[in-house]
């Protein structure tokens, strides 16, 4: 790939190769845009394939942040940050100080928390190195009971504008992943009556369901075939493709993974099929508006307030594409961009 020519085409401000000889560190991290703040996103540790695929993804994943931000009504940009390696072998108390050292080196351009692979524990090696960083134990800590409470509401949102009612008791949703965001999530469904479908790839995750919930499991392939109103996909990304899409006996795909489809396209795949498409980046923004507010100063009465706000910005997104007859993944993205463009333009005056 020609790495200068996305970068132009996309609009990136920063790719960022790092290397630490001591612990074997190798990571990218890619800022998108700070047109409203410092570029804010998570560290996803994982065992790529090739050097161009981790590329790839941290460039689709930093520019998906800026979005979301955008979205979400922060005043923040977009950094993702991707860590070549086995999480089972390479973690240390070395390896992630080694990394918050390079993130202390961007001045405060980009600040990290967990993502994929990472977790509180990692993030507190990292802070002893740099203050740049969220998702902190001591302060919001894990940002995935406010993901899932996003999707909640989200969910809600979204059989509003699909059903004229946003109750969820005697809907059937199936959930797709049930880690620490899906099992959250199922928490939030199963507590006001909704029939749960479930599937994950880990035992260990089910078991914990079944034990906790009364919910009914379904080999991985089989979500896609389950008759629900809402799918809920809240494992890895691309999974409304080709191949599935013809297989969804759904209403409603509102869930908490990134980048859900494989290609823009597929959201008017979706659109023909009567299915409606509640956009990743502003249904899932739920963690990234937690931990953003320990920037402003941490309350989680205050995080939560903002997070259920999902619902009313769901409801706008759903507004902007009847209005205009575009997709809900245009609007979305109109939305996010009409706000960046906004603030660049009130900022175009000079104030000493």
């Amino acid at each position: 790939m020609n790495i200068f020519e996305e970068m132009a085409k996309y609009g990136y401000e920063q790719l960022v190769f790092f290397y630490d000889k001591e612990t074997g560190l190798k990571g990218i991290t890619c800022i998108h845009d700070t047109t409203l703040g410092p570029a804010l996103g998570g560290t996803r540790l994982w065992n790529y394939a090739t050097e161009e695929e981790a590329i790839i993804d941290v460039l689709r994943l930093a520019r998906g942040m800026t979005y979301k931000n955008a979205a979400a009504g922060l005043n923040i940009g977009g950094g993702k940050t991707v860590l070549i390696g086995d999480a089972s072998k390479v973690k240390s108390e070395a390896y992630f100080r080694a990394f918050g050292r390079f993130v202390q080196s961007l001045n405060g351009r980009y600040i990290t928390a967990e993502d994929v692979n990472t977790n509180v524990n990692d993030m507190d090696y990292v802070a002893m190195e740099t203050k740049y960083i969220t998702g902190l134990r001591k302060t919001s800590g894990d940002p995935s009971p406010f993901t899932a409470l996003g999707v909640y509401v989200g969910i809600k949102a979204s059989c509003k504008e699909k059903f004229g009612d946003d109750s969820l008791k005697g809907r059937t949703i199936a959930v797709q992943g049930v880690g620490s965001v899906g099992y959250n999530l199922v928490k939030h469904l199963i507590s006001e009556g909704a029939n749960v479908v479930i599937c994950d790839i880990k035992q260990s995750n089910i078991d914990r369901c079944v034990n906790e919930f009364p919910v009914t499991v379904v080999e991985p392939d089989k979500i896609y075939d389950v008759e629900c109103d809402v799918f809920a996909p809240c494992a890895l990304g691309a999974v409304i493709n080709d191949d599935t899409i013809p297989r969804l006996k759904c209403k409603i795909v509102a869930g908490s993974a990134n980048n859900v489809l494989k290609e823009e396209r597929h959201a008017e795949e979706l659109e023909k099929r009567g299915i409606l498409y509640a956009p990743d980046y502003v249904i899932n923004a739920g963690g990234v508006i937690n931990v953003y507010q320990e920037i402003l100063g941490y309350d989680k009465q205050e995080a939560e307030a903002k997070v259920k706000r999902v619902y009313e910005r769901l409801l706008e997104v759903y507004r902007i594409a009847k209005e205009e007859g575009i997709t809900t993944a245009k609007a979305a993205d109109r939305m996010a961009e009409k706000r960046i463009q906004t603030i660049k333009n009130i900022r175009s005056n000079y104030i000493k």
